[in-house]
């Protein structure tokens, strides 16, 4: 049943239906437009629109047809247009000619309109619940390692001494970020549709503000043209999936690095990892592998819609019509990687040891070696010469600052004594730190605590 048919004389080409047809991905909103035709025919009634007999058989068929969907009783078949055409074809199948005035005061495209927003809507709350999820795991591995020496990278080359809790908190910081952007992208969006029509209204007496009401909008939106041509706040999401995609695919690199022979840092869990079909010692870590690469997919999915509506007039045009299965496909690659991302945190052994190994070796420390020398008056830029010659015959004997006799930290400058061993030890370097922000304990320790608190405060959207 085509909701347009009366002004057609032919039926429509097999091919054009198939390219017209949105049916096979809009399907997903079933429930939310069932949810959306509840609350307008509720409407209906209540301003007399819609007798109340009629209200009741319309609601009860919509909730019978939501029960067999939901149970796999119906089953939505190809054939109609869209979404909206099969509920209305079931409703009228099932209760007669009450089913046909579903759509009074209400075109299909004000209909779309709130369909997506319900579902995106709905999508915003489990990706901020998985974001929830990852920081609360991730707090937990903070906590655990606030003693966990390691290098610190500029430019991957090993530049100061941190801990792995200070390392893991900056990712607390990126995470916590892209919450705030969902939120900001809720509150914006969150402005019913609905009412407006095809792009002007209607001339029936709609009650605007007790449909947004039924369905948890803040009120209705205040253009009916912009209503029906509005996809910014789909645009938006798409820029914060791409960037919770980047956050992760930067996270993903550095346990790809990390998970290496060279590195060692870390061990991923046998059943976050895959082997070779050739190589029988080869443990790949797949997962960090594939969250790197879907990145590119969620940022294609922006791109495209950005593309789609930069020429667009107004009001409603066909073309909106592919916002949907790109960005149907970044929700699901985002929440999907979350959930794979948490899973290889949560279960993931950090080596610990190798770690403050490779923070010693790596002379993480020069620095503060050179603001020992600053203590006891030598000129910065004197003192920055000498820690390099220590680097130098470091390398040349390949030991660290760590292993230096002091005869030999002696022969390169006089103003060396032995307290230089405890202000060049890692947990000197690092403790000494207490700046909030900095790696110190004391600075994270009082962090952490606020990222708790934080948690506390903003459960989900």
């Amino acid at each position: 049943m085509k909701l347009w048919g009366g002004r057609f004389t032919k039926e429509t080409n097999q091919l054009v239906h198939n390219f017209n047809e949105s049916l096979s991905f809009d399907q997903k909103f079933y429930r939310q437009d069932i949810q959306g035709s509840i609350a307008h025919v509720t409407m209906l009634a209540k301003q007399g629109i819609l007798s109340q007999e009629d209200k009741e058989a319309i609601v009860s068929g919509l909730e019978g047809i939501l029960a067999d969907l939901e149970t796999g009783k119906l089953v939505i078949e190809p054939g109609a247009e869209d979404i909206h055409s099969f509920v209305e074809e079931k409703l009228t199948e099932r209760i007669g000619e009450a089913g046909k005035r579903l759509h009074t005061g209400r075109s299909r495209n004000d209909q779309v309109a709130l369909d997506m927003k319900l579902y995106t809507r709905d999508q915003i709350k489990e990706m901020d619940q998985l974001l929830y999820n990852l920081l609360e795991e991730l707090l937990k591995r903070m906590e655990e390692n606030l003693d966990t020496y390691m290098p610190g990278f500029t430019h991957l080359q090993k530049a100061q001494p941190i801990t792995l809790a200070h390392h893991l908190g900056a990712y607390f910081e990126m995470f916590s970020r892209d919450r705030g952007r969902l939120k900001d992208i809720y509150e914006r969006m969150n402005y019913c549709p609905l009412g407006s029509g095809a792009l002007a209204g209607t001339t029936y007496p709609l009650d605007r503000e007790y449909t947004a009401q039924l369905l948890g909008f803040y009120g209705p939106t205040l253009n009916s043209m912009d209503s029906v041509a509005d996809r910014d706040y789909l645009i938006e999401l798409l820029g914060a999936m791409s960037i919770i995609a980047m956050h992760l695919s930067r996270f993903c690199e550095e346990i790809i690095i990390w998970n290496t022979n060279e590195y060692q840092f870390v061990e991923i869990d046998d059943s976050y990892s895959t082997g070779s079909s050739i190589m029988p010692q080869k443990k790949n870590p797949d997962i960090a592998e594939l969250i790197r690469g879907k990145t590119g997919r969620v940022y294609g999915a922006m791109v495209a819609l950005l593309t789609t509506m930069k020429g667009l007039p107004l009001a409603y045009n066909k073309d909106m019509q592919e916002d949907k299965e790109l960005t149907f496909d970044a929700m699901d690659t985002v929440k999907g990687c979350l959930l794979l991302f948490t899973g290889m945190i949560s279960t993931m052994t950090f080596r610990k040891d190798v770690m403050e190994n490779s923070a010693k070796k790596g002379f993480t420390n020069a620095t503060d070696a050179a603001d020992y020398l600053v203590k006891h008056g030598v000129p910065f830029r004197d003192a920055h010469g000498i820690v390099g010659r220590l680097v130098l015959h470091c390398l040349d004997k390949g030991i660290a600052l760590d292993d230096m006799s002091l005869e030999e930290y002696q022969a390169i400058s006089p103003v060396f004594e032995e307290d230089i061993y405890d202000a060049i030890s890692l947990k000197t370097c690092v403790e000494k730190r207490t700046t909030i922000g900095a790696p110190g304990r004391e600075a994270m320790e009082q962090v952490i605590k606020e990222y708790k608190k934080q948690l506390a405060e903003r459960k989900v959207v």
